[in-house]
């Protein structure tokens, strides 16, 4: 009998419903936890995820949980997928239930604000004898729950947690391929939010294909440049967890980072744009980070120069359009000419 690796799922929202499903799907045994006791038990009994995931059937055997401790204790992998804004709080929570030999993922894609951590450092600060990894890429739940083909990346310099990983996550429909960069891999869904928010203003000012084509490959120069000058791998960003999402981001009106770009588009204040969306876009707060980080470092980084003075400085949008175009011309594909 081959043996079946357990699963602890650790988030409730849309994604780590998603993927606890999967698994269940796939046959190992898994559980989902989620701090909701009644939306706990309400899945239980319907098995619908009514509050994140309305449209999937819940498989009979993924155990819905409240109680952390019960829902970690036995698991070889464990998926930490929660906001990053809520990370530390339940790595809080979870830190007297790990054991060293337990495999960390995490699916969160954001930047810790005062210390610049991705959210596999910040295991990392609380489990160091762990092997870490991370999952990331153009997956958004809604099309993952409704069985449309997706492709996302396994991440980690571990290559017992990447196979583990990908064993009990690919299917017919939701491929995973292996990775091990993982900080290119995080800092890649990190910094498309920043560049979905440009989508939305230039869509906004009425510019076309043209202009978006553009805008993506310069937001893609602009990521590998930073996260290289951080020591990432530059072909990272021509995968799933670089190109790919950062596509996925900037074409989706749907996305709140894309609204809000959308509203300053429109000659909308950030708070006006924020008040509409009814929640800050991560992309926001993103900004700001990589911005003071990219000046720190001397990061040649325009396009976030110019979404700061549109978003924080109250910068005009066709003014910041216009300065962006008369910025030095520089090489088209990053790495390839050597700068004077």
């Amino acid at each position: 009998m081959n043996f079946k690796p357990a699963v602890a799922v650790i988030g409730g929202g849309s994604f780590g419903t998603v993927l606890a499903n999967i698994v269940a799907h796939n046959g190992f045994p898994v559980r989902l936890w989620l701090r909701d006791e009644m939306l706990a038990q309400e899945m239980r009994n319907t098995r619908i995820n009514s509050r994140y995931v309305p449209g999937l059937e819940l498989h009979q055997n993924l155990e819905i949980m409240t109680d952390l401790s019960a829902c970690i204790s036995d698991a070889d992998t464990v998926l930490f997928s929660v906001p990053s804004k809520a990370f530390r709080g339940v790595l809080e929570q979870a830190k007297g239930f790990i054991n060293p030999q337990q495999y960390l993922v995490t699916t969160a894609k954001g930047i810790e604000p005062d210390t610049f951590l991705l959210m596999s450092q910040v295991l990392e600060v609380y489990f160091p004898n762990n092997p870490v990894g991370v999952i990331s890429g153009p997956n958004l739940a809604k099309e993952v729950a409704a069985k449309q083909l997706t492709g996302t990346v396994i991440a980690s310099d571990h290559e017992g947690l990447r196979r583990q990983v990908q064993d009990i996550l690919q299917c017919h429909f939701f491929r995973v391929y292996a990775s091990n960069d993982r900080y290119g891999t995080e800092l890649g869904g990190a910094l498309k939010n920043i560049y979905a928010i440009a989508a939305g203003l230039s869509a906004a000012l009425g510019m076309g294909e043209n202009t978006r084509s553009m805008l993506l490959t310069r937001s893609l120069a602009e990521m590998s440049r930073l996260a290289v000058h951080m020591g990432a791998n530059p072909m990272t960003f021509l995968g799933l967890a670089g190109v790919g999402d950062l596509i996925v981001t900037c074409m989706s009106p749907l996305s709140r980072n894309y609204r809000v770009g959308y509203a300053l588009g429109q000659g909308k204040g950030l708070d006006q744009a924020v008040a509409e969306l009814g929640e800050v876009a991560e992309g926001v707060n993103t900004l700001a980070l990589v911005k003071e980080k990219a000046d720190q470092l001397q990061v040649n980084m325009p396009l976030v120069d110019g979404l700061y003075a549109l978003v924080y400085e109250g910068e005009d949008a066709s003014t910041v359009a216009k300065a962006l175009m008369d910025r030095d011309q520089n090489s088209d594909v990053e790495f390839v000419l050597k700068r004077s």
